[in-house]
């Protein structure tokens, strides 16, 4: 099968000529070298290139896959789903606050968060997520602080159980990395309990670190040496893996999560 084009505006013809043979009924244009206009809507291509960019030999099965969820009836039908079928299914995800750079940020349902963050609610389908949009929010009379403390109680219920991979360094540092490839690794963030699980383990307050939307790495506050080498790892993660968030570390203690200026030197 032949590769994706490495570069993102050859990508992106690409990805268009792709989406033209498998959807010939929608309206496809091309708006900048990694996003295009769908039937009036905004598709960011930065991710799938990512995506594709981790496993070119694959690159336009995954991307067909992309598509072809993304433009399902299923996924098309979503924004008329009635509250008593979604709300089993609202989920958190923590986003870069940069996402309305490109989207309004009165059209998307969301709460602000610490480190230039927001936690954004989406429909978790089979397939795909689809992002809740403010007027779904008015539609079903809601708050998003109504919709933060449903999805918040989902994501509790979606993995009740977490099994972390412990790390130890010679210093004497400690870490645990959840990576269950589930689309809500970084959310665990935001689990209420996430102190009372892991403060035993880690001495007390700890470090999160979510560089993308599948990663979560919790680790002790020393000893410094240990910190600052998972800090560069952190900044590599964040520039290399898909759905990157944030290269800033979050600190977590029993009254909450703060926001920190700790990244990479």
């Amino acid at each position: 099968m032949a590769k994706m084009p490495k570069e993102p505006e050859p990508f992106a013809e690409q990805v268009a000529v792709i989406l033209r043979r498998i959807h010939p009924e929608l309206d496809v244009r091309l708006t900048g070298p990694s996003e295009m206009i769908v039937n009036g809507r905004r598709l960011d291509l930065e991710n799938l290139h990512r995506l594709v960019t981790a496993d070119e030999e694959r690159g336009v099965e995954i991307v067909e896959q992309y598509l072809d969820h993304l433009f399902d009836e299923d996924t098309l039908n979503v924004t008329s789903m009635p509250w008593d079928v979604a709300k089993t299914k609202i989920m958190p995800r923590i986003q870069p606050e940069s996402i309305f750079e490109h989207l309004s940020r009165e059209m998307v349902a969301h709460v602000p968060f610490v480190n230039d963050t927001v936690v954004v609610f989406v429909i978790d389908m089979p397939h795909m997520t689809i992002s809740v949009t403010a007027e779904q929010m008015v539609r079903w009379h809601l708050t998003a602080d109504d919709l933060e403390q449903v999805a918040r109680e989902n994501l509790r219920r979606y993995t009740p159980e977490l099994e972390f991979r412990m790390l130890e360094s010679d210093e004497g540092g400690r870490a645990f990395v959840l990576s269950l490839q589930d689309g809500y690794d970084a959310s665990r963030l935001l689990l209420d309990d996430l102190f009372l699980r892991m403060a035993p383990e880690l001495g007390g307050d700890f470090l999160v670190a979510t560089p993308s939307r599948d990663m979560f790495l919790a680790m002790s506050l020393d000893p410094e040496p240990f910190v600052n080498r998972v800090c560069r790892r952190v900044d590599e993660d964040y520039h290399r893996l898909p759905y990157p968030i944030t290269n800033r570390l979050f600190y977590v203690t029993r009254d909450g999560v703060a926001g920190t200026e700790m990244k990479a030197a």
